[in-house]
């Protein structure tokens, strides 16, 4: 099926951890119209129950592909997508990428074999990261610890607010604290927001730690899917929220930054 030059590439998330994926996909897509969606009146997903999760990002990914008919979509969050990418992919006939946890990766970094694993609550209890590590971390110990608290540090970092180490420590330390913590040398970001405070986490860590998240892996993922497709923008790239718009306008210079210089209520 032909696509249309103009047709964009929707990268949709709860709040702005997605803009860690933009930036990535920008390297390598630098034409690519773009529509950035979050979903600012359900955050935070981490505390949500699965059935809630599923049932608002496929309604509202519906929505915005009969409006916007995207190229391709991006759900570039890691609780979105570990509880409801199989659901979006049977419902929309548009190409879904999803975000999932670095652990891969990990495991092939990690020199003591002990791996941490961040996200929020929701992620870190998925089937889907059993799945995860019993396919690529065999012979490997995981910690899992869900610290749903970063992602607000995260959006106040981006919009410009001072950040505490100590509040990022606080938050984040549960997972060392844990039996075995003292091996753990490498820790997945299993959440788009938390490389937004990658500088945080490793005071808070120390510098023998390793931190690994999938946006470069999910930059090429989506540059691979369209590859060979022409890009016209027509329209400047935007961003759509479901909350208030003078909240999101706070935003406005983080937008700015990754080539999104329209903001619209959705």
């Amino acid at each position: 099926m032909d696509v249309p030059p103009s047709s964009p590439i929707l990268l949709f998330d709860s709040g702005v951890g997605g803009l860690t994926v933009l930036a990535e996909m920008r390297k390598l897509l630098p034409d690519a119209p773009v529509i950035y969606a979050a979903d600012m009146a359900g955050l935070p997903y981490g505390t949500k129950s699965e059935a809630e999760v599923a049932a608002r990002v496929a309604g509202l990914l519906g929505r915005m592909a009969e409006r916007w008919h995207p190229r391709l979509i991006c759900i570039a969050c890691n609780t979105a997508s570990t509880i409801a990418l199989g659901m979006v992919r049977e419902v929309l006939e548009t190409p879904i990428v999803g975000t999932v946890p670095a652990i891969k990766p990990a495991a092939e970094l990690t020199r003591t074999g002990t791996i941490g694993l961040l996200g929020t609550d929701s992620t870190v209890r998925q089937r889907y990261v059993d799945d995860l590590e019993r396919e690529f971390a065999q012979g490997k110990k995981l910690l899992r610890y869900g610290a749903s608290g970063l992602v607000a540090l995260g959006e106040a970092k981006l919009r410009g607010e001072e950040i505490c180490v100590d509040e990022v420590t606080k938050a984040a330390s549960g997972l060392v604290l844990q039996p075995g913590g003292e091996s753990l040398d490498t820790v997945v970001l299993a959440c788009t927001h938390f490389p937004l405070l990658e500088p945080e986490l490793r005071e808070a860590f120390g510098d023998d730690v390793t931190f690994v998240h999938g946006a470069q892996g999910i930059g090429r993922r989506i540059a691979h899917l369209v590859a060979g497709q022409e890009f016209e923008r027509t329209m400047p790239d935007f961003a759509v929220t479901t909350g208030p718009l003078d909240d999101f306008e706070r935003l406005a210079d983080a937008f700015a930054d990754h080539g999104l210089t329209g903001l619209a209520h959705l």
